[in-house]
């Protein structure tokens, strides 16, 4: 942005537009962090939560018509509406949500409201029965996939890519706090 050297740990920043994501100098980041402004650009926050209450059926996930055992929902300003991607050999997939199907599952889980568009995806994991789910930055997410495409083997990505899904959720779930707004 500014042209100043980005560190190994730096922050991201999201083209509103065109959903791509920047690397940040720490003053460039700063410049993109009132939530309240009308910006092209949005500052990526470090907000980690989970969500040990959350609520999803089986029959609500097959709703979803998600492939594999992960899936990443954020809200995409530009189009107005929730997008959800999940992992695949070819990088984050797309899926197009049936309608009400995830408006179901926030009514559900009024916790999960909290997501601030853009910058922040809920990230749900299918496990031995069980749903795991967490708010976490964009680009945990995308960092995820790009891990799990470089892995991917066979249809749900091979035993590799479990392993490295499996280091991610532990990394994620340690360093989230526990959802109080969604207790409430």
């Amino acid at each position: 942005m500014c042209g100043e050297d980005v560190p190994d740990e730096h922050s991201h920043v999201v083209n509103t537009a065109s959903r791509s994501l920047m690397c940040a100098c720490r003053a460039c980041y700063l410049l993109f962090t009132n939530e309240n402004a009308e910006l092209a650009y949005r500052a990526v926050p470090e907000r980690y939560l989970r969500f040990p209450e959350f609520s999803l059926t089986p029959l609500q996930w097959d709703d979803l018509q998600i492939p594999v055992s992960v899936v990443f929902f954020f809200r995409h300003s530009e189009l107005g509406q929730t997008v959800a991607f999940y992992p695949s050999p070819a990088g984050a997939t797309e899926s197009e949500l049936p309608l009400g199907a995830w408006d179901e599952i926030v009514a559900g889980n009024p916790g999960l409201k909290v997501l601030t568009p853009d910058v922040e995806a809920i990230l749900v994991r299918a496990r031995e029965g069980a749903f795991e789910c967490y708010l976490v930055p964009i680009d945990a997410c995308y960092e995820l996939v790009g891990h799990l495409r470089k892995l991917w083997r066979g249809f749900d990505g091979g035993s590799d890519a479990h392993k490295q899904m499996d280091g991610f959720f532990e990394h994620v779930h340690h360093r989230s706090r526990i959802d109080t707004v969604g207790a409430e």
